[in-house]
């Protein structure tokens, strides 16, 4: 993936999952991992979108969180985007 080719935003988003993913010990970096990237970096454009789709917020952070949570924990080994994330 060339992070070069993303807006500065995003690559923040990318980098606070891929941090994400390395604090919880998680090898592939997930979408859920990239959705909180997401609400972690800018706090104010996804929840102004889905208040205007009509949808909460708090138990969308609470599913993302808890995939997270479920996800399995590996020592050692390189990060990668998982096939999700990628596309």
């Amino acid at each position: 993936m060339k992070l070069d080719k993303f807006t500065i935003k995003s690559q923040e988003a990318i980098q606070a999952a891929q941090q994400l993913a390395m604090d919880r010990g998680h090898q592939a970096i997930s979408d859920a991992h990239i959705m909180e990237g997401i609400l972690e970096v800018d706090d104010q454009v996804l929840p102004f979108l889905l208040k205007k789709l009509g949808a909460n917020l708090d138990p969308i952070r609470t599913a993302v969180r808890a995939h997270i949570e479920s996800l399995p924990r590996v020592e050692g080994g390189q990060q990668y985007l998982s096939r999700e994330a990628n596309d």
